[in-house]
């Protein structure tokens, strides 16, 4: 019996903070832990984008973070979804037009799923997981429906 077509296999995210307060850090941790436990539902923090499926991006970019997020983001295979939790990653909240930024993660890579709050709070982080395992599960679909060239 399939519960959910959506909850074919785990969802692996590697965390990638860009220049932030870590407020945002903080609530994904909070997310791990027994009260949220996302593992649960096999959701698992990974230690390199070259196994990951999501990217879970906090902070405005820095001047110095640019390359490396464009590296981590080429690294990521396909099919892969970018989430950006929290407004510094969104908009550059507190953190606008300062010197040191190139500005939001948009700017720098393509985003799929913006989680706001300053910080975000863990259940407004997992459900922008949730959305983005959907909408990776869609990517593969569509994959596996592609003739192959």
């Amino acid at each position: 019996m399939k519960l959910n077509k959506y909850l074919e296999r785990s969802l692996w995210v590697f965390h990638l903070n860009t220049g932030s307060c870590n407020g945002c850090d903080i609530e994904i941790v909070a997310g791990l832990t027994p009260r949220y436990d996302l593992e649960r539902f096999g959701i698992k923090l990974v230690g390199s984008p070259k196994h990951a499926d999501v990217l879970l991006v906090t902070g405005p970019v820095t001047h110095k973070m640019a390359d490396r997020v464009k590296r981590v983001y080429e690294q990521t295979p396909e099919p892969k979804v970018v989430i950006v939790v929290g407004t510094c990653g969104t908009s550059g909240g507190v953190f606008y037009n300062s010197y040191n930024l190139l500005g939001p993660v948009d700017k720098i890579i393509p985003v799929d799923i913006y989680v706001p709050g300053c910080p975000a709070r863990p259940e407004a982080i997992i459900n922008g997981v949730l959305q983005a395992w959907i909408k990776l599960e869609k990517l593969r679909e569509g994959m596996k429906a592609a003739p192959v060239k």
